[in-house]
């Protein structure tokens, strides 16, 4: 018996390097153990070269002509929207393509919970949550001095101003501070530049890097550092904690779903001074450092392989169930397990 075919529409694919083709990418393993799996770009015309017998895609905004071509061609065929950070948190309330998209799919994927509540009240009993996940890698026990990593493309989204302006205030504390991400905006990269001049080699960027190559100097840090002022939920977080590296991050409803309501590691987004000093306050204090520590390990059963898998394929088991002529019924709202 032929597989059932599954079309992933992902606005970054590999050469992007982003959070959305690493969610691509790793649902593209889980489902290709049952299903035939095809990745391509939110590209017109989608419904010419393809008939598949469910979609995902992921963006409600750039995805939203793909998954509104497809839906009209195959009425029937089920869609899962898988929504990322600017499309919860901006475009569904801005944007009537992304609104559209909402209500065409058949099921919604947040990917923390406080994501549900920024969704109307019609579409919360379609959505469900799925932690996304990382492979576990032991943090480096030869760790010296007091080392922070930023990962993000330079873009307004991450708001890497703010970590370089907390950088540049700790320039004389014994910190150091290696930023990964690809230049999208010159402006910013351009800031990055003074201040890894400014700094006197306190503050290095590197430019964009291959994700092994990127966790494993991830895994060689003593804190990464989250700014950004809007996430659906962070790739980085969960590689962060899966790597037993403390996290730093701004108090916004994406990170909060991530880390938890009483986590420590907060700062107010955009307030570089306040970022500042709770790194300076992180690398002087261990036992503060170790707070952190046991907060991020004790969401770590949140965000393993097994369980994104598990869930994944329940999601789209359920949707090709009910897609045909049987009437569509929603499957139970969580996919995902409570916080432990």
């Amino acid at each position: 018996m032929a597989k059932s075919h599954i079309l992933i529409i992902s606005p970054g694919l590999a050469k992007a390097n982003n959070g959305n083709w690493q969610t691509a990418a790793r649902w593209s393993r889980f489902l290709r153990e049952k299903y035939q799996v095809t990745c391509v770009a939110p590209v017109a015309g989608l419904a010419d070269t393809f008939r598949p017998d469910a979609i995902i895609a992921l963006h409600a905004r750039r995805s939203a002509i793909a998954l509104a071509e497809l839906s009209q061609r195959f009425p029937m065929m089920p869609s899962i929207l898988l929504l990322t950070g600017t499309d919860l948190y901006r475009d569904i309330n801005t944007d009537d393509d992304a609104a559209h998209s909402l209500a065409l799919a058949t099921r919604l994927v947040v990917l923390q919970a406080a994501g549900i509540a920024e969704l109307p009240d019609a579409y919360r009993s379609k959505t469900c949550v799925i932690h996304q996940s990382a492979r576990s890698l032991t943090p480096d026990p030869a760790r010296r001095g007091f080392h922070v990593i930023m990962i993000g493309h330079l873009r307004a989204e991450k708001d890497p101003a703010t970590f370089l302006h907390a950088c540049a205030l700790l320039q004389q504390e014994p910190i150091t501070f290696t930023h990964i991400g690809g230049a999208l905006e010159p402006g910013l990269a351009a800031l990055a530049e003074r201040t890894a001049r400014s700094t006197a080699g306190h503050y290095r960027w590197i430019g964009n890097q291959p994700h092994a190559a990127t966790r494993q100097r991830l895994k060689r840090s003593h804190l990464m550092v989250i700014s950004s002022i809007m996430e659906g939920g962070a790739n980085v977080i969960i590689e962060a904690i899966t790597s037993g590296v403390a996290v730093i991050a701004s108090d916004i409803s994406g990170n909060i779903g991530m880390l938890g309501d009483d986590y420590l590691g907060y700062f107010p987004v955009g307030d570089a001074a306040a970022l500042a000093a709770l790194i300076g306050r992180t690398a002087r204090d261990p036992a503060f450092l170790a707070r952190l520590q046991q907060q991020c390990d004790a969401r770590r059963a949140l965000f393993t392989p097994e369980r994104e898998r598990a869930a994944v394929l329940q999601l789209v088991d359920n949707c090709l169930q009910i897609s045909g002529s049987a009437p569509r019924r929603p499957p139970p709202n969580h996919l995902s397990q409570g916080s432990p």
